[in-house]
Formats: structure tokens, sequence, C-alpha cells
């Protein structure tokens, strides 16, 4: 089975009306596609009234890909806002509670930043996160290269496949050691995920620009290019039971148009999704 979608629902103009309201977006955003990135999680371990909400208003077969928290991943720059690592990880765990319930949590992401490179530590740390989340299935994206370089591709690979991470395969710039080449082996006979986060090679180190953050994400795939990853899809099918593709090029609007022509170039027509809403002008 593929499923298709994007990161996050607020911001993809292209599926609401002008009178969608903020709190109705997903409703609709259900319409279109089967699963979503649940990216808020990553800026903060969600009230888990959040997730009740947000289960009770989608059909029975949609489903989660939850970010983790930043301060698992080590992005934050400051102290983490709990007494302990565990005590993070608990409370992260408890805000899963209503997409486990409902059977609607496909994996948790865990997407680490440019600075973790593969060294003995961070090798450590991958195994002790993978403890701390027991059964529920997890995700694990590279944002250096140093964990696909030839010496280590294959090690790295290994490595998932014992400790049962799914890979987070990337379609991404290539711009040095803040990026990693799109590789393309699952890790897990059942779930693989890909996220497309555009080629902007120009935009996507410039951290100190302006509007760094929007640049880097500013990218429209081509027929061309979305053809020759239909066929990278395919065969990932071989391998794997069910395949998750998530766009995430959304600074110019493109995520949720690049997804549908991804779903017409691989012919897939979702049944069960929310009912479309009649907008009359």
């Amino acid at each position: 089975m593929i499923y298709i979608g994007v990161t996050g629902w607020g911001d993809h103009d292209s599926l609401y009306s002008d009178k969608t309201a903020p709190r109705d977006k997903l409703k609709e955003y259900a319409s279109h596609f089967p699963i979503v990135e649940v990216d808020s999680a990553f800026y903060a371990i969600q009230p888990i009234r959040n997730a009740q909400k947000w289960v009770n208003e989608t059909p029975e077969c949609f489903q989660f890909i939850v970010k983790a928290y930043q301060g698992m991943t080590g992005h934050l720059s400051s102290k983490i806002p709990f007494e302990s690592m565990k005590e993070m990880f608990q409370a992260f765990k408890e805000s899963l509670v209503p997409y486990i319930e409902k059977n609607k949590l496909a994996m948790v992401l865990f997407q680490f930043p440019p600075w973790f490179d593969c060294r003995r530590e961070n090798v450590e740390y991958l195994r002790w996160c993978k403890r701390e989340m027991g059964s529920i299935p997890c995700a694990l994206e590279f944002r250096h290269q140093s964990w696909f370089l030839p010496q280590y591709r294959e090690k790295t690979i290994h490595f998932m496949i014992k400790e049962n991470w799914i890979h987070s395969i990337c379609d991404e710039p290539q711009s040095g050691e803040g990026s990693v080449p799109t590789i393309l082996q699952t890790t897990d006979r059942e779930k693989v995920l890909v996220r497309f986060h555009g080629r902007n090679i120009h935009g996507w180190q410039k951290k100190n620009g302006e509007n760094w953050r929007e640049v880097r994400y500013l990218y429209r795939y081509n027929q061309q290019e979305l053809k020759e990853w239909a066929n990278h899809v395919r065969k990932l099918t071989k391998e794997c039971e069910h395949i998750y593709l998530l766009f995430n090029n959304n600074s110019g609007g493109d995520a949720a148009d690049n997804a549908k022509q991804l779903m017409e170039l691989l012919e897939i027509e979702y049944e069960g999704l929310a009912p479309r809403q009649l907008h009359l002008f």
C-alpha cells in the first residue's frame, strides 16, 4: 500500500477555500490525503487533547506520522524543559496515546540535526532512544552525510535493521555534510518513509540568509523528477508492504500539488477519505 501526504495541514492553500477556518483544515485535508505529518510535535510536546481532537475528526483509515520533539533529537540549544531525558520521553509517549488507541499512529519520526554525525556516542544514543520508545514504530532520518559515506553506509543500514528503525529516505539538495544522499534501501519489511524536501541547492545551507527557513524548502518538482520517483516507489513496493511518502517542499505552496501529481503518476485513488466539502464560490 502506498500512502501519500504532506507535512502539516495548515499551510497548503490549494486545498482549502478562503472560508475554511484553521480549526476545520484537518477535516478538509483528510478528504485529499490518507496521511499527514504532525510537525507541531517537534516544537512542543502536544497536549493529549490535541491528539484526541485530531484522531476524532479524521476517517478511520487515516494515519499520522508524529515528529519527535526537538529535545529528543538534540535540536535544542538550551536545557531541556524536563527534569530528565527519561521524563521527557515519557511525556512524549503519553502524548501519543490517542493515536495508538485509535490505531492511527503510522510511526514517530526522529529527524536528527546536521551536526549529529556518525560517531560512537551518537550510535549509543540511538540505541537508547529505541529502547525508550519500546514497541512504538520509529523512523530515523539523518542530516549529516557521514552516516552514508562509503565506509559506513552498509554498517548504518545494518544497524537500522538490527535496532528496528524504519528508514526515512530523503530527497534533498546535495550540498555538503549537511545533506544526505537518497539511499533507496528499506530496513523494515512492513514500513518505509520517504520525505521530499525539494532540491533548492542554493537555499539549503544559507542559515544566515534572510528568510532562510522559507527559502530552504522553496522548490517545485517537475514531471520528469516525479516520474523518476514513481519508478523508485514501485521498486520499494517489492521490498516493503507499506510505503509512506511525505512532501515537505511547501515554502511556495508546492507540496500538496506535487503530492497529487505523484498520486496521478502512480494511478492511486484512495477510498475511505473524508467527504469533500462543496464550495459554491
